[in-house]
């Protein structure tokens, strides 16, 4: 997030916290600006290279008129991830002045929704991107008619997509202090940004790239979804809330049975049938029972902890609502009580006789005020 500055004009002391959390931005944009300006001196264009264009890079031919640039996985790919990460710091505060803060204006949020919707934003515009990039190398590469590409030609390259993914859930660390997240908040952001990259890079590491992409484009479509929703909400718009949600209940099940199926016919069946007594680190491969098994394993669990705090949270939105429920109804019953103790009261402030004849009409009958009592 880029908060906006200031209209004082006071500003704040040059290398304080305020000063850099208002122009993170413009500092990491000069930072960034550094390597691309190095690729133009020669002197300094093969360590600005580095940092700027991936190193392990390998071309594939598919037709006599197309060529298919695909990346394998080298140490000097920490250098392209830190620059993308700089991009993705970048990119995040452009959408955050220009779009978010622009929408907060008009909404009026309170400070614990304007938080979440900041939060939404940026994680929906993140997921429409990367479900729509997979998805496209997903068709481009059949990886649809044809199941078994995934594991056929194992180890096989991969496109670029590991690395941006791997720079944007980084860049959500130092998000945490430019934005000034509540503490409150810190540890759920922590967690799902972690899990995503021990995902990511264990993908990567062990060439499981193409598996690796089917999920998160699965994954990645039902977030999109989810946090749509959360936007409908705070924007008070509760139709189209409540019908994004209701979608988003039916696709998450659908794609958690997905992912577990992809996941078994990866590691339990297709990658089984060219599986190899030991890991070779040289060639990439890791195709070993040991490995299979626990990334089997692995993938699961978290479908299965994913199930778990999706029930959870349903079964807990279901006792608040009939909580809520209970309460709107027992201001009626209070009335009615009230209303009963209002009547004994009448009957018996009146006279022995009148106290009768109102119990047995079975209500009160009013006294006349010329008379007086005999």
């Amino acid at each position: 997030m880029a908060p906006r500055r200031s209209k004082s004009s006071k500003n704040p002391p040059i290398f304080s916290h305020d000063f850099f959390i208002q122009n993170h931005a413009d500092i990491v944009s000069c930072v960034a600006m550094v390597f691309v300006i190095g690729l133009m001196f020669q002197a300094t264009s093969p360590v600005a290279s580095l940092f700027v264009a991936m190193q392990h890079n390998v071309s594939r031919n598919d037709s006599a008129e197309e060529e298919v640039t695909l990346y394998t996985w080298g140490k000097k790919d920490v250098f392209s991830v830190f620059f993308y990460f700089l991009i993705c710091i970048i990119v995040h505060a452009v959408i955050q002045e220009y779009v978010l803060d622009k929408m907060n204006r008009k909404m009026h949020l309170s400070k614990v929704k304007h938080s979440k919707f900041n939060e939404s934003g940026q994680l929906l515009v993140f997921y429409l991107a990367s479900a729509v990039w997979g998805a496209d190398i997903i068709l481009r590469e059949g990886y649809v008619t044809g199941i078994s590409q995934l594991w056929e030609g194992y180890p096989k390259d991969h496109a670029a997509i590991p690395y941006v993914n791997i720079a944007y859930w980084l860049h959500c660390f130092p998000e945490l202090y430019f934005q000034k997240v509540k503490k409150d908040e810190i540890p759920g952001r922590v967690q799902y940004a972690t899990l995503y990259l021990v995902f990511i890079i264990a993908a990567y590491v062990l060439n499981f790239n193409r598996v690796a992409l089917c999920m998160l484009v699965l994954h990645y479509t039902v977030e999109f979804v989810f946090h749509g929703a959360r936007l409908f909400y705070f924007s008070e718009k509760t139709d189209l809330a409540s019908t994004a949600f209701r979608v988003f209940d039916v696709l998450f099940v659908l794609v958690r049975l997905g992912t577990i199926t992809l996941a078994v016919l990866t590691f339990w069946y297709g990658l089984e049938q060219t599986s190899e007594p030991s890991i070779d680190i040289v060639s990439g491969n890791f195709n070993t029972q040991l490995v299979r098994i626990n990334c089997l394993a692995a993938s699961c669990l978290m479908q299965a902890w994913l199930m778990w705090n999706f029930i959870t949270f349903r079964l807990r939105k279901l006792r608040e609502q009939s909580v809520a429920s209970r309460k709107t109804r027992s201001p009626s019953k209070k009335k009615a009580v009230t209303k009963a103790v209002s009547a004994d009261e009448d009957i018996s402030s009146l006279p022995e006789v009148d106290q009768n004849s109102a119990t047995e009409n079975g209500s009160l009958r009013s006294r006349p005020k010329g008379k007086k009592a005999l």
